[in-house]
């Protein structure tokens, strides 16, 4: 019956993380210890000042369509939050909320991509990138960058990047999954590359914006050249441990946000009542209450980053933010582990599941062949034994 279905779907990838995820999944039921390290999730609950909200909202009988772009008492505390954490000034006809930030960037694919529109995509980015760009007809261009480089673009290969087709350029900071953090300088270095180009549009994903380990968290909006050209991505789900309320929005020129109205107004209309009433709590609060978990994400980087220093065939950076590190493991290609046949970094992520029992995610994924990603959103024990039994399978291999 496959082929009854769409072109679309059938050209569509799976989504790698998720496919790990389940094939974990699956390995449990079966009775193994799976040691999750794969999904971009935190292992937080969410605060309680949050759930309270929620349960107000409730009882308060919030049960009906909330305005497609958002409650206006949100819109108001995004307004204040950007104004508060990036210094961004934006009013309600420039933001939308939307069922997670993955919808926002979907809205904005569809609403400003047509048929062979080519997007700059810095490597490794997120899983979801390319595919979503490609649904919207949309041509994914890939621009390499490497352990050396510490994962970031420079001006010199943007620039090299630019065709007539260029519509945008897509990038996230703290990236995922690298953890790299683009400077202001950095972001200024690269602006100067699109002040030449000033048909280019940018989207800036900024979901793990909070969740930065060297301090300084910049916005290319923050530019005056450059905001009227920006689609500013963020939301609740990693810095609030709120993957499952399915909040994002976006800050972006009006007519931009008009037409991401549009579109979410034909699919899915408003985001969920209950969860945008308690978007409103999270976002008024200071960031300080959240500062335990950030803390606690940077005490479990330093220690998964000194085992895996201790694990030969490992080329490692520090990520700077975000809760994953994305490590080279192409020493190992070419080479056969307990009868694996390691040809690539999917094959090296499949031999840790069977052999180790700890789900990774290939670079593959993320448009980076030679590396793993491995989330370090789990206990300290966990990501203990998780390295235990990797350092154990690769040496005696």
């Amino acid at each position: 019956m496959q082929e009854k279905l769409s072109n679309r779907i059938n050209n569509l990838a799976t989504s790698q993380t998720l496919a790990m995820a389940a094939k974990a999944r699956e390995l449990k039921a079966e009775g193994k210890d799976i040691i999750g390290l794969s999904l971009g999730e935190p292992d937080f609950n969410t605060p309680d000042f949050i759930k309270d909200a929620a349960i107000q909202a409730i009882n308060d009988n919030y049960n009906s369509y909330s305005p497609v772009d958002g409650y206006a008492e949100l819109k108001d505390a995004i307004i204040t939050k950007f104004k508060r954490d990036n210094d961004l000034t934006y009013n309600h006809s420039q933001i939308v909320v939307s069922t997670g930030a993955k919808q926002s960037l979907a809205n904005v694919a569809m609403v400003l991509l047509n048929e062979g529109d080519e997007v700059i995509l810095p490597c490794p980015y997120w899983v979801s990138y390319a595919e979503i760009v490609k649904l919207a007809d949309g041509v994914p261009v890939e621009v390499p960058t490497s352990v050396e480089t510490n994962f970031k673009m420079t001006p010199e290969q943007l620039e090299k990047a630019i065709t007539p087709k260029t519509k945008m350029i897509w990038y996230s900071s703290p990236c995922n999954p690298s953890g790299m953090v683009y400077s202001k300088e950095e972001l200024r270095a690269l602006a100067d590359v699109l002040a030449k180009h000033p048909d280019i549009l940018i989207l800036s994903d900024e979901i793990y914006e909070h969740i930065n380990f060297v301090g300084g968290h910049a916005s290319m909006a923050q530019f005056e050249d450059m905001y009227e050209r920006v689609i500013t991505v963020n939301g609740v789900s990693k810095a609030f441990a709120m993957t499952g309320w399915r909040i994002g929005y976006i800050g972006a020129p009006a007519w931009i946000a008009r037409a991401c109205n549009k579109i979410q107004g034909q699919i899915t209309s408003g985001a969920n009542c209950i969860a945008q009433r308690a978007v409103i709590t999270a976002l008024e609060a200071p960031v300080s209450k959240i500062s335990h978990m950030v803390d606690t994400f940077k005490k479990r980087r330093k220690l998964i980053i000194d085992l895996l220093n201790d694990i030969e065939g490992f080329v490692t950076t520090e990520p700077e933010g975000a809760f994953y590190v994305f490590p080279n493991v192409s020493e190992f290609f070419g080479k056969t582990l307990k009868g694996h046949k390691i040809e690539n970094a999917t094959d090296f992520s499949m031999f840790l599941l069977e052999e180790a029992l700890v789900a990774t995610v290939t670079g593959d994924a993320f448009g980076n062949p030679d590396c793993i990603r491995i989330s370090y959103a789990a206990s300290e024990s966990q990501i203990e034994e998780a390295l235990k039994r990797i350092k154990v399978a690769v040496s005696e291999a």
